[in-house]
């Protein structure tokens, strides 16, 4: 045999108690009890958005369409300013334009140019507090408000009706206006549209003011910068005694193309240039010199017709002495004038001579010359290069600040120009539309909205209510909740219970066989042979599952006893129609004996102890060990005996009786019994040494279920009795 306490209980239909899991059963079973309560709060929604819909004022939506382009050209042809980055697809731009067409400076700019600001009808038509305030008879009341105060109310109002947009990967932004007058609607698109490209032109211009003031400011500042700079160069200059001719080209005509020059060191370079010369010159003259050269070519030329002339007398003299004698006369003249010849030959020679020595002699003298000159400008050329350390420094300054000032100088003119080239990137594409219709309110819409808004709040408070309520509507909360076994469901009888009961075939009398067969496993030998009923609080139908289970084991031929403990309320003597005046309070009390306090009854094996007379405290007399022993004596006789225990709340009764039976069941009635009145209850039980064999829940609406688990309930209880009925029908 199974430990009920160890397991869950065997339901019905012969399965386990199922886990509280949130399915489509449970929310349908949830929608299906609540379903009036859904219908109403949705029918309320419903009628309460027709209503509002109804009276609310149209309103009229005019739209116009804007082409915002990005700005591709580069007109002022600033350096740094690349047209293809301009020309990129910049995200950041058309959030800017948004926000630009949300601004409250534009919103302001269009009450100013309307003259919202001081219209009463303005403030009328949109219901505005300032209607009254500040006005009488349309005109302003003086001192009421300032003009501050009515810009600031005006431009709150159009910005709270101005719908601005601006379609994805596209250049087209949109701007719509809702107000109860179509014409008013358009004329505040339109008035929209122009001051929006009004206010971008302004603040292009303003920026390129800006840097011009800028600009201005800053060439100022290096124009008296440069002055100083070039004062103190020159004072410097003067003082230092540094003479700088202009750069340029040599022979180029042109001053001011390169860097300046000192007057030393143009003398340098032109003295450096002579001595080169002059070193190549004495190199030239000592070259003649060592090789003896002649001075010049008419000495050269005047020497060789000499030698010549001495060589073609040689010859003649030669012939003359192979034929005549030395002192032949014409052979002395020949003689004498070869020695003339020679004498003369010496001498050009010798002066060839001089004019060399003489030559080189003035080229060494000149180098000498120019290389103290150059050495002495040399020297002049590294002291100044000393005192110009400052003069460049200066210089430099000089020419930065120069530099600087033709830059900015430049852009000045190229943002003057720019500036006054009004390029307008906003165009309008669709102006404002006069509404034929109002767009709101939009009845359907309005009515769907509502509906769903109900059927949302109806659904919504529905499982709400089934959240917090603590009443047991789900027999598996028996197993999870209260960690007891689930014997049984007995669901709500339709009829008279008594009478239900005396059918068989029955809904009550099926459902009480199938707690008896639970409780027939309960223990190792079948059903227990003594076996108590009790429940938390009254009227949870524990009386009637005693009788029902004493009916059901009579009728399988056991010869069941039938005990009525709740001395307080009895109940036994009335279902069964028997004598109450006598039963188990006499036997307790020691004034009968437990044979003669059973009573027959109508139903075949099934006898009866009914309470008795009312005691003063029929808790100190179960508190005596005499009931337990007249269920000793009595037990013999009967194969069961079943006792209809007192409630346990507030009673000690049940406790009392509970350790002195083989075991105890539970009643739990459902939908009306509170968990905690149960989970109290158990406790109590639990303090003693009680059998607790498990719960009954009773009065089971299937419709009431959180859950479809009475669905198998009503279908498993009523299938038999529907069958029979439809058989009928046909």
């Amino acid at each position: 045999m199974r430990d009920v306490n160890a397991y869950p209980a065997i339901d019905a239909d012969g399965g386990r108690g199922a886990s509280f899991d949130i399915n489509l059963p449970q929310i349908l079973s949830v929608l299906d009890r609540r379903k009036w309560l859904i219908a109403t709060i949705t029918t309320c929604i419903f009628l309460l958005g027709l209503i509002v819909t109804l009276l609310m004022t149209p309103q009229y939506k005019s739209t116009t369409t804007l082409e915002i382009r990005r700005e591709g050209g580069n007109f002022m042809n600033v350096q740094g300013v690349d047209a293809g980055a301009m020309n990129m697809v910049n995200p950041e731009f058309y959030a800017t334009q948004e926000g630009l067409l949300s601004s409250i400076s534009l919103a302001e700019a269009v009450v100013v140019d309307n003259r919202l600001q001081d219209s009463a009808d303005f403030f009328e038509m949109f219901n505005s507090s300032g209607a009254t305030a500040w006005f009488e008879n349309g005109r302003l009341i003086p001192g009421k408000s300032t003009r501050e105060e009515r810009l600031r109310a005006a431009r709150g109002i159009l910005i709270s009706r101005v719908d601005v947009s601006i379609e994805r990967l596209s250049s087209l932004a949109t701007v719509s206006f809702t107000s109860p007058d179509p014409k008013f609607s358009k004329k505040i698109v339109d008035s929209w549209a122009s001051n929006f490209i009004k206010a971008t032109l302004e603040r292009r211009y303003a920026a390129t003011a800006y840097a011009r003031k800028f600009l201005e400011r800053r060439l100022e500042q290096l124009r008296n910068r440069t002055d100083v700079t070039e004062r103190q160069l020159v004072d410097y200059a003067a003082q230092q005694g540094i003479v700088s001719l202009p750069g340029g080209s040599e022979g180029s005509g042109k001053s001011g193309s390169g860097p300046e020059r000192s007057l030393v060191t143009e003398d340098l370079v032109s003295l450096n240039h002579a001595l080169s010369s002059a070193i190549a010159e004495r190199i030239d003259a000592q070259s003649r010199l060592q090789s003896r050269s002649s001075a010049g070519d008419e000495v050269r030329g005047s020497i060789s017709q000499m030698r010549a002339q001495r060589a073609q007398l040689a010859s003649q003299y030669a012939d003359m002495m192979q034929r005549f004698d030395p002192a032949y006369p014409p052979a002395k003249a020949i003689q004498a004038q070869i020695a003339s010849l020679d004498k003369s030959i010496a001498q050009e020679d010798a002066r060839a001579q001089t004019a060399l020595q003489a030559s080189y002699e003035a080229a060494r003298k000149r180098e000498a010359a120019l290389t103290e000159q150059v050495d002495t400008l040399k020297s002049k050329l590294f002291d100044m290069r000393r005192r110009s350390t400052q003069y460049n420094i200066l210089m430099r300054e000089v020419d930065t600040n120069r530099q600087l000032y033709d830059a900015l100088l430049q852009r000045y003119k190229e943002i003057g120009v720019a500036g006054g080239v009004g390029i307008n990137n906003i165009a309008v594409v669709d102006p404002g539309d006069l509404p034929g219709g109002p767009s709101e309110p939009k009845l359907s819409l309005n009515l769907m909205i509502s509906l769903m808004i109900g059927a949302a709040l109806g659904v919504g408070l529905a499982f709400v209510l089934e959240l917090f309520e603590d009443t047991l509507s789900d027999p598996t909360e028996v197993t999870e909740l209260l960690h007891i076994p689930l014997i049984g469901v007995v669901p709500k009888a339709k009829e008279e219970p008594l009478s239900a009961l005396l059918d068989q075939k029955s809904m009550l009398s099926e459902a009480y066989f199938s707690v008896q067969t639970s409780l027939a496993f309960t223990t190792s030998h079948g059903f227990p042979k003594t076996l108590a009923v009790t429940s938390s609080r009254p009227a949870e139908g524990k009386s009637l599952t005693s009788y029902g289970l004493a009916k059901t084991l009579a009728s399988q031929g056991r010869n069941v006893l039938l005990v009525d403990s709740d001395m307080r309320a009895p109940s036994i003597h009335h279902m069964l129609q028997c004598d109450g005046s006598y039963g188990l309070s006499n036997l307790l009390t020691g004034a009968m004996r437990p044979a003669d306090a059973v009573q027959s009854t109508n139903i075949k094996n099934l006898s009866v102890i009914a309470a008795g007379p009312q005691p003063p405290s029929s808790a100190e007399l179960l508190a005596d060990t005499h009931f337990k022993d007249a269920l000793g004596e009595l037990l013999p006789n009967f194969d069961y005996i079943i006792v209809d225990a007192p409630p346990v709340m507030g009673f000690a009764d049940a406790p009392l009786l509970a350790n002195q039976v083989e075991g105890i069941c539970f009643v739990i009635e459902a939908h009306s019994t509170k968990k905690s009145s149960i989970r109290t209850a158990l406790a109590r039980l639990r303090t003693t040494e009680i059998n607790l064999l498990g719960a009954i829940v009773t009065k089971f609406d299937s419709k009431q279920a959180f859950t479809g688990y009475g669905y198998d309930y009503g279908y498993g209880y009523g299938y038999g009795e529907e069958r029979s009925e439809n058989a009928v029908k046909q």
